[in-house]
């Protein structure tokens, strides 16, 4: 299959883009998105997405994690919106399906600003936090001062009993000054450390703004780059989230697989 595609980033986070609103990537087989996907053998991405037709909406977004299981990914998701614009699909506004329902987003001078779904409420785990933001988020705040190895940590979380099934993102949180924190992220799927995770800042803001109750936005700084997340109190949990960061074009390209 000759396959033309768009590389794609957000704060850091890849990912390989196909138009497959003709329907011309259907049969994309999970061997074939863990080739793409692979940064030795393939283009190399934390995921995949395929922007298909949707009934009700603009377009269906449609992710693979780099070992090809499917997920919700608001990075992805944002940078869906950027190569939308860059087919001609949408304007400045849209609304798109994806696998945890509709979402609405607007894109103007690079940054997307995407809504993410309710979250109803945070789950306390000992000392640390659970929630779900599109995709599970496991979140622990640490000191300023302490050092963790993400990767190491991420997996003593992720492959525990009670997550090994299912799997679940891994998350810590360092306080930068009282709206600004620090976010580094081990994704399932990945397996790995991603430069940025959208549903994960989101998770880690969400937990943020619950224990500083004067809060309704959070800027969040990853290793690949800075994002923010705004969002209401109710109830127990949060409504009108919004994410909003860069998202950008990187090279477009042709291979065969």
């Amino acid at each position: 299959m000759d396959l033309k595609f768009s590389k794609y980033q957000g704060s850091g986070n890849d990912f390989v883009m196909l138009d497959n609103m003709s329907g011309d990537y259907v049969d994309l087989s999970i061997t074939q998105i863990q080739f793409l996907c692979d940064r030795k053998l393939g283009v190399g991405a934390d995921g995949l997405i395929k922007l298909s037709t949707d009934e009700e909406t603009d377009f269906l977004v449609e992710y693979y994690n780099a070992d090809g299981s499917q997920s919700f990914c608001g990075n992805g998701a944002r940078c869906s919106v950027a190569f939308a614009k860059s087919l001609g699909l949408i304007k400045n506004k849209t609304k798109f399906n994806a696998i945890d329902g509709i979402h609405e987003a607007t894109i103007e001078n690079g940054i997307v600003r995407l809504e993410m779904l309710p979250v109803d409420s945070i789950q306390k785990v000992n000392n640390d936090y659970w929630l779900e933001t599109g995709s599970p988020h496991y979140v622990r705040i640490i000191n300023q001062t302490d050092s963790v190895d993400i990767v190491e940590f991420g997996k003593s979380i992720r492959y525990s009993e009670s997550y090994k099934k299912n799997g679940v993102n891994v998350n810590t949180v360092k306080e930068i000054d009282a709206s600004t924190i620090s976010v580094e992220t081990y994704e399932r799927g990945v397996e790995d450390e991603t430069l940025s995770c959208g549903t994960g800042v989101t998770a880690c803001a969400l937990v943020w703004m619950d224990l500083n109750s004067d809060l309704d936005k959070v800027n969040i700084t990853t290793k690949g780059g800075y994002l923010l997340v705004e969002a209401t109190r109710e109830g127990n949990g949060f409504s009108s989230i919004w994410l909003s960061g860069p998202a950008k074009n990187v090279f477009d390209g042709r291979i065969n697989v």
